[in-house]
Formats: structure tokens, C-alpha cells, sequence
């Protein structure tokens, strides 16, 4: 399952946002979208789900628009995880992911054992199967988080985006869910396209990264696109987030570590190199 991005423009009334955004997101892919605030980011995963529809441009899903795939059919192929999501209804934990398989039900609108079953392994797969029972309204930022990351997976989709499934988190869960993350794209080729703010979480498990500000070729907002390592640079990085930052290897690792300096120390750095 591949999608294509082609000249994509979308601004808000009096916005310019995106401009001339062009990618491939092959079967498999792991991209993390990176930028600071206000660069895109989210608008363009909502492109890609059809949430909102581009000024400019296309979007193709296996050589077909968006626009021809009903709402069932793309909600059977790509599974989106926004922020958060303000819940006015007291769904239990449970409830809330089964909504996940709302695609595939059939015409008695109910869902079967093996729908149940398989809400219950992604609970499991992402240690919320002991919150079951809990209404989603009385429990935690990060709980509720992992809730909707269920839930998409409950989908089974062959596309997941995700807004910063990060956040609320603590540290042990970032890196967990990150990990389960990296385990369905690399053994059930499940594409992923995440946003995070977070460089060396994208650094260590993403397989490509775009990132997105100003100053791409041709006005595109499309700074970067390639692997970590090519497109995480200092100079990079500090143009875009107009922040000076210290790019090295963890030890006996491949895996890049971004670090925040002030400027000084920076400078000192790079004296003491001379």
C-alpha cells in the first residue's frame, strides 16, 4: 500500500501553511514528520487522512485519489491518532477500542469474538488491558493516549498516522510504544507516519524523516526529506528551530543523540575541536 504526495498547497484563510510538498511514502516506511510549532506538521498527517482536503495538489493512495475511496475504505486502510480527544460520553476503555473494528463490521452493526479478540491483544500489546473496565473519562492524559493508539491498531490498517503518541507519556512508555510502533513496521509492514517534537526518539526509530520549515528548494516548506542522519544535522536543525544544538553518536551505538547547548557552549566546543 503506497501513497504518493504531489505539489501539495493547503493554507487557513490568510495562512499559508504548506507549499509544494512532495513525497513517497513507499509500503513499510517509518517517517517521522519534524518541525517547530506552526510549520505543518499535523495539518499535513489530517491531509493525509483526509481530514482536510489540500488548496493544491494530490494525494494518491496505490495510484488512486483520496477522494476515491468511501470513508469505510480508507478508514479499512489508514488509521489516524490524533493528540487527544475530548470525550463527552463515559465509554469503558474497552468500548473505546472496539471502535477500532467499526470498519469491518458487518451489516448487523455488532461486533463478533474475533473483533473482541482482537481489541483485547492490542490492549495487551500496549499494557492498558488492566483499564478494561475504566471509563476513558477517568483516567490519565497518558492512559487515554495509549487508548487511542489501540485503537487504531485495532483497525489493522496498513497506514498509521499518529500526532505526537508521545505526549502525556512518561519515559518508560515513550520508549515502549515507540518500540511496539518499530515492531509493526518491521514484522507486519505496517506503514507509519509520526509527528514528534521529539528529535531522538525520531532519530532512533524512525527510517526516514521530513522536516519541514522554511527554506526548501523551489519555496517548499519541505526543508529535509532522507534518513536521520542525513537530514538531523546541526546546521539543519539550527536553521530550522533557529537553535544551536550538538549532533554525536550514543556510545558503542549508530544511533544519532541531539543535544540542546547555549550558544557559548557551542562556540567552546568547537574551539576545543580546533
Amino acid at each position: 500500500m503506497s501513497l504518493s504526495v504531489e505539489n501539495l498547497l493547503f493554507q487557513y484563510p490568510g495562512v499559508p501553511v504548506l507549499r509544494n510538498i512532495s513525497f513517497d511514502l513507499p509500503t513499510g516506511d517509518f517517517l517521522s514528520l519534524l518541525g517547530p510549532n506552526g510549520s505543518g506538521k499535523s495539518t499535513l498527517l489530517r491531509l493525509l487522512d483526509r481530514i482536510l482536503i489540500p488548496q493544491r495538489g494530490s494525494i494518491t493512495l496505490n495510484g488512486l485519489p483520496l477522494s476515491a475511496y468511501s470513508r469505510r475504505d480508507l478508514a479499512r486502510r489508514i488509521a489516524y491518532v490524533p493528540q487527544d480527544t475530548l470525550w463527552v460520553f463515559p465509554y469503558t476503555v474497552l468500548e473505546v477500542v472496539l471502535m477500532g473494528r467499526s470498519p469491518h463490521v458487518g451489516r448487523s452493526g455488532f461486533e463478533n469474538q474475533h473483533d473482541l479478540d482482537i481489541a483485547r491483544q492490542m490492549m495487551r500489546l500496549t499494557d492498558i488491558d488492566h483499564l478494561a473496565d475504566k471509563l476513558i473519562t477517568a483516567i490519565s492524559g497518558g492512559e487515554r493516549q495509549r487508548v487511542l493508539i489501540a485503537r487504531a491498531l485495532s483497525q489493522q490498517p496498513e497506514i498509521l498516522l499518529l500526532d505526537e503518541p508521545n505526549a502525556h507519556l512518561d519515559i518508560s512508555h515513550q520508549v515502549e510504544i515507540f518500540q511496539i510502533l518499530q515492531e509493526q513496521n518491521e514484522q507486519h509492514k505496517l506503514t507509519i507516519v509520526s509527528v514528534s517534537h521529539d528529535l531522538n526518539l525520531a532519530a532512533a526509530f524512525s527510517k526516514r524523516t521530513l522536516l519541514l520549515g522554511e527554506g526548501g528548494v523551489d519555496g517548499s516548506t519541505t526543508f529535509a526529506l532522507g534518513q536521520p542522519k542525513d537530514v538531523l544535522t546541526e546546521s539543519n536543525i539550527e536553521q530550522v528551530y533557529k537553535t544551536p544544538v550538538l549532533v554525536d553518536q550514543l556510545p558503542a551505538s549508530s544511533t544519532l543523540r541531539i543535544s540542546l547547548l547555549p550558544l557559548a557552549s557551542r562556540r567552546e566546543l568547537r574551539r576545543s575541536g580546533d
